[in-house]
This record gives C-alpha cells, sequence and structure tokens, in this order.
C-alpha cells in the first residue's frame, strides 16, 4: 500500500478507560500517557464526525468492505446505549456503499446476555483477551485490587461459546509470555474453542526490549516453535485457526503479505482517540511519548488528507521502508521486518531490523523447512 491509498479499518477508541489493570497493556503500561488527557468515554459530537468521515472515505474509494473495531480501554464501559447508536449510525450511513463488519475487542468481564443481544442485533464479532489458563492470565492481567480477572473472563467465554451466541465469537488474543509454557497455554486458548487465536509479541524497542530479550538464544522463537508443530501437525478438523502461523505458511508458499507483522504488509487501519484525534497503530506507544500522534483529528481533516500526511504515510511503505539488513536477509519474504514499531533504536529511528529480528527469523526458517520437508514428500508420493 503507498502513499495516499485508503484505509479499510477504523480502530474507534470508545473508552479510553479500563476495568481490569494488566501491568503488560501497551495503553497505560508503555512510554505514552496520552490517555490521561483525553476523555474517558466518545462524545455523541465526535461519534457523529467519525461515521461522517469513514462514509465520505468508504463512498469517494468505492471500498467493497470496511472494518470497525471498537476499542478501548475496555470499550463495553462506554455502555449499551453508546455502542448501539455507533453501530447504527454506522449501518445506516454505509447502508449500500460497502459491506461493513464490526467487531469489539474486550477483556470479556463484563459479557453478559443483554450485551450479546445488542450484538446480535447489529451482527458485531467479539474478540477477547486471554493469555492462557488462570496463572497464565493472572501473571498480568489483574484487577486493580489485585484479584483474579480469569473467573470473569471465563463466564463470558462460556457465553460465547454457546450455540445461539457462536457466531458472534471472534477469537482470542493471546499477548506471549516467556513464563508461561507454551504448550500448556495453547491446549487452555484451544479449550474455550476460539475460532481464530492471534498470539502477539509484547511491544517493545532496542531501547526498551522485551522481557527475556536475548537474540542469541531467540527465547520467543523458542516458545512458538512448539506450538507451531502441535499445531501444524493437529488432526482436528477444522483447526483452529492461528494467524501469525498461517500468514507465515502462505508467505512460505509465496503467498502475499496481508499482515503488517509478518511479510510487510503496510497497515491498512488508523485508530481515532476519544476526542477525535486520529493517531497510529498502539505498538508506537512502546516507542516515546507522543509517538504515535500524528496532529490531525476527525473534525479538521478527512482520512484522505491523514493518508497523504508524512508521519502516517511513512509507516505504510512496506518494503521501501525496510533497512538494509532486512532487505538483503534470506527469510525477508517472511518476515518483512517485522512489526515497524518494533524497529526502533535511538539515534537511527526506524531505520533498524525488529527487536525480534533473531526470534522471527528462527520461527521463519523452521517454518520453511517443514514446509518444503512436507512438499518433498508429497512429490515423492506423487511419484
Amino acid at each position: 500500500m503507498s502513499e495516499g491509498l485508503p484505509f479499510r479499518q477504523f480502530v474507534v477508541k470508545l473508552h479510553s478507560l479500563c476495568n481490569i489493570a494488566c501491568d503488560h497493556c501497551y495503553v497505560y503500561e508503555l512510554r505514552d500517557s496520552g490517555w490521561r488527557s483525553r476523555p474517558s468515554v466518545m462524545a455523541d459530537r465526535t461519534m457523529e464526525q467519525v461515521v461522517r468521515r469513514i462514509n465520505e472515505h468508504v463512498r469517494r474509494h468505492g471500498l467493497p468492505r470496511t472494518d470497525v473495531v471498537l476499542h478501548g480501554g475496555e470499550p463495553m464501559l462506554a455502555g449499551q446505549a453508546r455502542v448501539d447508536r455507533l453501530a447504527t449510525e454506522l449501518g445506516r450511513a454505509l447502508d449500500g456503499a460497502t459491506r461493513l463488519r464490526i467487531s469489539l475487542q474486550t477483556n470479556g468481564t463484563l459479557l453478559d446476555e443483554s450485551w450479546l443481544s445488542l450484538f446480535h442485533r447489529h451482527r458485531i464479532a467479539v474478540g477477547v483477551s486471554l493469555d492462557g489458563d488462570r496463572t497464565a492470565n493472572d501473571r498480568h492481567r489483574r484487577r486493580a485490587d489485585g484479584r483474579s480477572s480469569h473467573p470473569a473472563v471465563r463466564r463470558g467465554l462460556q457465553l460465547l461459546r454457546k450455540p445461539e451466541h457462536r457466531e458472534r465469537y471472534a477469537g482470542l488474543l493471546c499477548t506471549v509470555d516467556l513464563a508461561n509454557p507454551p504448550i500448556a497455554t495453547y491446549e487452555a486458548l484451544l479449550a474455550e474453542e476460539p475460532p481464530v487465536v492471534d498470539l502477539l509479541l509484547p511491544h517493545a524497542t532496542w531501547q526498551y526490549p522485551p522481557p527475556g530479550h536475548d537474540p542469541a538464544r531467540a527465547p520467543y522463537a523458542a516458545w512458538l516453535i512448539p506450538v507451531f508443530d502441535r499445531w501444524y501437525q493437529s488432526r482436528e478438523e477444522p483447526r483452529t485457526r492461528i494467524r501469525l502461523f498461517e500468514s507465515l505458511l502462505d508467505l512460505a508458499l509465496g503467498g502475499s503479505a496481508v499482515s503488517e507483522s509478518v511479510g510487510g504488509a503496510p497497515p491498512g487501519f488508523i485508530v481515532v482517540e476519544t476526542d477525535g484525534t486520529i493517531q497510529l497503530a498502539d505498538a508506537y506507544r512502546a516507542v516515546d511519548e507522543g509517538a504515535s500522534e500524528t496532529g490531525l483529528d476527525v473534525f479538521a481533516q478527512d482520512f484522505d488528507t491523514v493518508a497523504r500526511a508524512p508521519r502516517v504515510a511513512e509507516t505504510r511503505l512496506g518494503r521501501a521502508g525496510l533497512a538494509a539488513d532486512c532487505v538483503r536477509c534470506q527469510v525477508v519474504d517472511m518476515c518483512g521486518g517485522g512489526n515497524r514499531a518494533h524497529r526502533f533504536r535511538p539515534g537511527s529511528a526506524f531505520d533498524n531490523p525488529s527487536v525480534y529480528c533473531a526470534d522471527l527469523m528462527r520461527l521463519a526458517e523452521h517454518i520453511r523447512r517443514r514446509v518444503r520437508s512436507d512438499i518433498r514428500v508429497l512429490l515423492g508420493d506423487a511419484r
């Protein structure tokens, strides 16, 4: 995606605060504290302007599909009336113009039948953040008073697994923690019967590396590889999707990049905060105070202006924005340089390999070897 091309996903921060206090949260616990000066909830006037800007962008570019992600903080703290209003206005404005998909990313603790009734009415897909079993989840995802959030999350997931609610279940988001056993974590996630699992590396930079960072040992690859092998060899039908592994498999087979995390696809989304300011991805909060700021907002600028803004355009260069070491790398077609925010180092900014370079290289090489081995077996059988 080059400079000025349209956005296809809009992350809307409905509520800037949260009802649990995760100590690894990329909103509250990294380098940026901008959330402190923003309103806790998006005002009606701001919601109306967000809908207006999305509508004009969609119609100007004739987008066949548009994704709106309700986010936070914890977006359900905004209340059912506000979520209902935003979904209704989006549906009314975009009717006939695009295939609208609304999703909501939640910690799951507030899910109940009344919320699910609302989600069914607007066909809102629900993603839940969960780091594994109770021990794994409680390492970071506790309430402000120290109590576990795990029982409440599991109650919400039990509702989503019911046959009458299953179609609303979008999947699980899990932040990798080296302290959690990989296979036990994978099995705990599978026990919640998610259609999709997103395994996320903790947002980090060379200045502020992730826990256990060690390029010589590549510990995040060592964590992910046994999970990949277990998933890849699974005989379950249908197999639970893991987007990171699917993307790397597709790239190993010559497919095109679809993610900014691996493969080098430029991001096709933008973030709108509760006050209407427009931000880069939350990953940039790991860089420094204000690193996600664009200086733009939905009242003063439309999304075409945002896409052309230098601060935004430089994040959407894809392969053209890679460091020289990445361009020469043997797995660049799979890794794609990793998440751009993870490349930051003082003095050279983003002109570096990822802080996870060794991990991504080892994981990519492992997956490519597995794929090539299986192809050789298949070709041998065919002969």
